[in-house]
């Protein structure tokens, strides 16, 4: 019989994370400063600290997490590995359905497994405050959280349609501390552009990361923290599918399938870089394993994207990156999954669906919150709207398991809990949600602006 909840003992909690950059074949393509040459570590030291730079470029397979970050993770983690067996029987499905659940964490997601490291590294490195960017409001209440577990003030540039959409959002990040501002805001000379060019702008992640980053260049004492796409960030992700990994090992199974959804990269990440390592290394359990990042069909980052060189931001403050994007000034519609508005996506996991190594698939936003209720209803969870992409695209293999009558091991990255998201919810059983499949000549419009690299 196989356990609907398998816990990790405190002491097994993992004491490394993994960089699947030591196991690429080929090395990613570098940032590029504007001369569009390599960007130095002291180039980005203005925004971050040295310590943080280094994991950004490191090579190196396993990296320690620090005591003091273990310590604080253990407020949630090891996080359990549920068997999702009542979605299974509703499904009538041969598959066998599985769930890291991170929404045990303070903030109710998997963002503080990155917030925590970050912050420890910038009161290491004497950083005085923080400013960052936020979407649905995960990762700010994340930095705030942990900003607040190390004595560093936060600064939170929240998207403007999120901050509408999610005051509880808001709340959590004030009442650990945090200053919290709508983007575009006009505190900063991207904001005030933006409000001129469009006074009612909903905003985007890339936006506000322009907000950010221009605040953190401004103050040698403050440093900008990102809650996705960058390296560092996937790699303190990862111990989410290292814990998940020695979970399947107790029950004596390893997944076919792992999902995980994708706006910046670093639930996926987080969950399919461990179980990556296993087929890097030749495990054979791994030979048939697929890794499947879910991402919005009205914010078609990977499946619809150029490969190219762009920058992370609208205005062009961050270095250029070679990953799939709809282009930096791309204006994604006011979807409920906030965290998914992103323009770009990792360049790690860029490279390894450029590859073939790992699959992309985008799904219809009413698809989503209709796989997020029929989890809820079998599996007592609300999860998030973000969340809910993978579940969709884990219900989809699960029926195409059951039409076939093949036998599988599936493995979902459930990101957090939906309790601060229930607004998206009312407007789905309202009907007030829409499906939203952006347009090609937009798409092509925006990438029309991409950087010109040689």
């Amino acid at each position: 019989m196989i356990p609907l909840r398998t816990y990790l003992d405190p002491a097994e909690m993992p004491t490394h994370w993994y960089n699947v950059v030591a196991d690429m074949k080929n090395p990613p393509a570098p940032p590029l400063g504007p001369d569009g040459k390599p960007i130095s570590p002291e180039q980005m030291a203005a925004i971050f600290p040295m310590n943080l730079i280094e994991q950004e470029m490191s090579r190196q397979r396993w990296i320690e997490i620090p005591e003091e970050v273990r310590q604080i993770y253990a407020l949630w983690r090891p996080a359990p590995l549920c068997r999702a067996l009542r979605l299974e029987q509703a499904l009538g499905t041969p598959a066998k359905i599985f769930y890291k659940y991170e929404g045990v964490s303070p903030a109710g997601s998997h963002k503080p497994n990155s917030a925590v490291p970050q912050a420890f590294y910038n009161k290491q490195a004497g950083t005085r405050k923080l400013t960052t960017e936020t979407g649905a409001g995960q990762w700010g209440s994340s930095i705030a959280f942990a900003g607040q577990m190390f004595g560093l003030p936060v600064r939170v540039f929240m998207v403007k349609v999120s901050y509408e959409q999610k005051p509880l959002r808001r709340s959590m990040m004030q009442t650990w501390g945090a200053e919290v501002f709508a983007s575009p805001t006009a505190l900063t000379e991207a904001g005030r552009k933006a409000l001129a060019a469009d006074p009612d702008c909903q905003g985007s992640l890339g936006l506000a990361i322009s907000e950010a980053v221009e605040e953190a260049a401004a103050d040698k004492g403050t440093c900008y923290t990102l809650g996705s796409v960058l390296n560092h960030v996937l790699l303190h992700q990862t111990i989410i599918g290292l814990e998940a990994r020695k979970q399947f090992d107790k029950l004596g199974l390893y997944p076919d399938v792992v999902l995980g959804p994708c706006g910046g990269g670093s639930s996926f990440g987080g969950i399919a870089f461990p179980f990556l390592a296993d087929k890097a290394a030749g495990d054979k359990r791994a030979d048939k394993l697929r890794c499947i990042a879910v991402e919005p069909a009205s914010c078609p980052t990977l499946t619809r994207g150029s490969y190219a060189y762009d920058f992370g931001d609208v205005s062009g403050y961050t270095p250029m990156m070679k990953m799939f994007t709809l282009g930096h000034d791309f204006m994604p519609p006011g979807i409920h999954a906030g965290g998914l508005r992103y323009h770009g996506a990792s360049p790690l996991v860029s490279q390894l669906v450029h590859e073939g190594l790992v699959e992309a698939r985008a799904v219809p936003q009413l698809a989503t919150f209709e796989a997020g209720v029929q989890f809820a209803r079998a599996e007592g969870i609300i999860p998030a709207p973000e969340a809910c992409h993978a579940i969709r695209a884990a219900i989809d293999e699960a029926l195409a398991a059951k039409a076939s009558g093949e036998e599988k091991v599936i493995l979902i990255n459930l990101t957090g809990h939906g309790h601060f998201d229930m607004t998206s919810y009312d407007k789905f059983f309202a009907g007030a949600l829409e499906d939203f499949a952006y347009p090609a000549e937009a798409i092509q419009a925006s990438l029309k602006h991409l950087p010109q690299v040689g």
